[in-house]
């Protein structure tokens, strides 16, 4: 008991000391504008001139970026010893003290992206020798040359990482990056840089990251970055790139060429490990096919390489400058966008553990599937947009296709595929085939199948989910078509007549189907009943650009949640009961640029507070030879409208009255007028006797 007392003291000590740390870390938040939380300091964009002084002095974290400061003095980081990160983004820097840093010996990263430090880089580059543990530093986007940037990393030893985009650099040579051996990630992207010169990176042995995009470099020879594992030179102006010869080992695992002016394949690294390799937007081909040459030594060239007093001679294989290269661990390459008019025999043979291949946009016309080509391991291929007239089949090739998982051959010139190319594609779950001229199977009854190209047959392949057959010019399509499907995706839009008034052919894809685009494919009036209640897993239907003039029929359990109607004949609003049914469970609803009579939407007002016709600021409607926007219409019947919606025959009525009750009284005016000189006639005609 006589402990009680020290104990209730101790404790009303331990609350207070508590209280005001609390209230002191609060006010310092209210004061700066800044948020504080768990070491971390963020103070942007709170308009201030100067680094703050009433931070928490045990603050691991400053940022500071979108403020003013202009100026970094020697003693503004004094209070914060302890600082490991700091963030000065924008902030107008043009001036740094020698001293600024001096005693942030726990500092690992600094980030001065987009400042002025170009205005005077002698005492920047003075300060940053200051933090001794400093690891990451980000100087983008400062107008720094090459001769400011070797100034401000010299004697920077402990850097990993660095990134100089954004700067006015041009060329480097081997002083710039010196000293910097810990180095791993280095990025120059959107620079000026035409010249990279021999050695430039020797020093650089643990560098693992270069981003050299958006450059101006001509040309790649003599690549020699044994250690590097990423290499991104896109968007530059690159006409040859040439790995060294010899069996050294390359790193190498992406490299990214893409948005060059490349003529001939990139001749590659004969010992790799390249998993990744983009090509795109290039002016590449084969040519071997295009001249005749009688002798090897008429199919190379040779790239004389002068370093100093060291020439060297490189030979190239134009035709074949892939022979040589290391493909074999290759799982990506896209060499879309190109000039490719054929893929040389063995090209793809060389890459077995390829997995998706993009040629898009190329100029192949023909295209051969032989024994590992494309190679087993293979689940995207990419062919769209090219001039394929005719896929080749190697006879008795089974399963060539059997990891094949997404295949796109759209706008090509195809007429069909080769006979069993489907048949043993037991992983292919997605084919587009749209802009094709091509024929499904079955063949409508009469047509002989042997007067043209083989139909494309579906039927039965259970791994296919989605399926695109848009601006084909298919026929009408038999009843089964898509049997033995488990389709989810598919998109019959630009067939005119493809249904032929009936969607039975559809019913085989009922339970399963999710998205289904009907666009212009004459869907019209003679249509008895469009009625898609038994498509039970349906979510999106496009039924846009046809000339419906009724709202197809969506009863039961429908899951729809998208329906486009735009482009049709309708003329009124679905009627309530339907109009339940479409807002029970649909989100979005099109209906613009059809010729609505205004006089037919009543249940507009209550679509629009369901706030699910995507496009109502769109739709317009027709009253009296005026054309107005629904969103414009009054909350009732427009005053037009109520003379349609009288009983006819009371109308009549009262147009015929007046003229029966005129008519009337004119003939009336008429006999009492000529009453006594008419009856005088017919007494004198009669001999009617009377009294006067």
């Amino acid at each position: 008991m006589e402990l009680l007392p020290l104990w209730l003291c101790l404790g009303f000590h331990f609350l207070m000391v508590e209280w005001r740390n609390r209230s002191g870390r609060v006010t310092a938040a209210s004061q700066g504008g800044c948020k504080l939380l768990d070491g971390v300091a963020d103070c942007r964009g709170q308009n201030l001139a100067s680094v703050p002084s009433n931070l928490p002095p045990y603050s691991q974290t400053l940022i500071l970026d979108a403020n003013p400061l202009k100026t970094l003095w020697n003693r503004s980081l004094q209070r914060y010893p302890l600082l490991e990160s700091l963030s000065f983004h924008s902030c107008h820097l043009e001036h740094i003290s020698r001293a600024a840093f001096q005693e942030q010996v726990h500092l690992r990263s600094l980030a001065l992206p987009d400042n002025s430090l170009s205005e005077s880089y002698q005492e920047a580059a003075a300060a940053l020798r200051g933090p001794r543990a400093l690891r990451r530093l980000d100087l983008s986007g400062n107008s720094l040359t090459e001769d400011m940037v070797a100034l401000m990393l010299q004697n920077l030893s402990s850097l990993e990482s660095v990134s100089l985009a954004r700067n006015t650099i041009m060329r480097l040579d081997d002083s710039v990056f010196e000293g910097l051996g810990r180095l791993r990630e280095l990025d120059l992207q959107r620079n000026y840089i035409f010249e990279i010169e021999g050695g430039a990176f020797d020093s650089l042995t643990e560098l693992r990251h270069l981003n050299l995009a958006y450059n101006n470099l001509p040309c790649i020879v003599d690549f020699g970055l044994t250690q590097l594992q990423f290499l991104n030179v896109s968007y530059n102006a690159l006409e040859w790139f040439l790995a060294s010869g010899g069996e050294a080992a390359f790193e190498l695992e992406t490299l990214d060429l893409s948005h060059n002016q490349l003529l001939f394949f990139p001749l590659l690294p004969q010992c790799g490990k390249l998993h990744t390799l983009l090509l795109r937007d290039n002016n590449m081909g084969f040519y071997r096919d295009l001249y005749n040459t009688s002798s090897r030594q008429e199919m190379v060239a040779q790239f004389l390489l002068v370093d100093g007093n060291v020439t060297n001679i490189t030979t190239v294989s134009l035709w074949e400058e892939f022979a040589s290269s290391n493909l074999s661990d290759l799982r990506f390459l896209d060499m879309s966008q190109n000039q490719f008019q054929y893929l040389p025999e063995g090209f793809l043979k060389k890459m077995p553990s390829l997995s998706h291949l993009n040629l898009n946009q190329n100029c192949l016309m023909t295209l051969h599937i032989r024994e590992h080509e494309p190679p087993g391991a293979l689940t995207e291929l990419d062919l769209s947009q090219n001039q394929l007239s005719e896929l080749h089949l190697a006879p008795g090739l089974p399963g060539c296709l059997r990891s094949l998982q997404s295949f796109n051959l759209s706008s090509n010139q195809l007429l069909g595929v080769p006979t069993g190319l489907f048949a043993d594609a037991s992983n292919l779950t997605t084919i587009d085939m749209s802009h094709n001229q091509i024929s499904l199977c079955p063949q409508p009854a009469g047509l002989d199948p042997g007067g043209g190209p083989a139909c494309v047959d579906f039927r039965n392949m259970a791994s296919l989910r989605s399926l695109s057959l848009e601006g084909c010019g298919l026929g009408a399509l038999q009843d089964c078509s898509f049997q033995g499907t488990a389709l989810t995706h598919l998109d019959l839009s630009g067939n005119w007549r493809v249904l032929n008034g009936s969607i039975a052919p559809l019913w085989d894809t009922a339970p399963t189907l999710q998205v289904l685009s009907l666009r212009d494919v004459g869907l019209g009036s003679s249509l008895t009943e469009l009625d898609f209640s038994g498509f039970g897993s349906l979510r999106d239907l496009d039924l846009s650009g046809n000339a419906l003039t009724s709202f197809p029929t969506l009863r039961g359990s429908l899951a729809l949640q998208t329906l486009d109607l735009r482009r049709n004949l309708l003329t009124a609003l679905p009627q309530r009961a339907v109009s339940e049914q479409l807002t029970r469970s649909l989100r979005t609803v099109y209906l613009s640029q059809n010729p609505y009579d205004c006089c037919g939407v009543e249940g507009w007002a209550a679509l629009q507070r369901l706030h699910t016709v995507a496009d109502s600021a769109m739709v317009t409607c027709n009253l009296s030879s005026r054309v107005i926007h629904l969103t414009e219409l009054p909350g009732g019947i427009p005053q037009d409208c109520k003379w349609e919606r009288v009983d006819m025959g009371l109308l009549y009525l009262v147009l015929i009255l007046p003229s029966c009750l005129t008519l009337l009284v004119a003939c009336t005016i008429i006999f009492l007028t000529f009453r006594k000189p008419l009856l005088q006639v017919i007494k004198s005609r009669c001999h009617w006797s009377s009294v006067y």
